[in-house]
């Protein structure tokens, strides 16, 4: 069974940064593709952001181009979602996804899902 555990989240005030991390524990593959994803209450969960395997494709939602960054280190088993210029509407609970099979935007395409970080933004 794969594993992943999201830290990071917390309180910020608008504008502010935080840097989000997903760590993947039991069996793990350097092949997966890893995406972020956020739940705000009464919506849907929606696609944030995604990268491949290599590190070298990235695909994000237009509503946070050119704010947050996805990285991730295959070594330590982890993934990164950098958030910068934070904005009230980005309040959420932020999940991280596994896909064994190709980079994906859609939330039926992922298999391994962890418990979710909270992030609130304040005004």
């Amino acid at each position: 069974q794969v594993q992943l555990v999201e830290s990071g989240g917390g309180l910020v005030q608008a504008g502010g940064s935080l840097r989000l991390s997903c760590a993947a524990s039991g069996r793990t593959f350097s092949s997966y593709a890893m995406g972020w994803f956020r739940q705000a209450p009464g919506k849907e969960r929606e696609f944030v952001a995604a990268i491949s395997w290599s590190g070298y494709g990235t695909y994000y939602a237009d509503s946070v181009k050119g704010r947050f960054t996805i990285s991730r280190d295959n070594a330590k088993n982890t993934v990164y979602l950098q958030m910068n210029s934070l904005k009230p509407e980005d309040t959420a609970v932020y999940y991280c996804a596994a896909d064994p099979t190709t980079i994906a935007t859609e939330v039926t395409e992922y298999d391994y899902w962890g418990q979710g970080t909270q992030v609130t933004v304040s005004s």
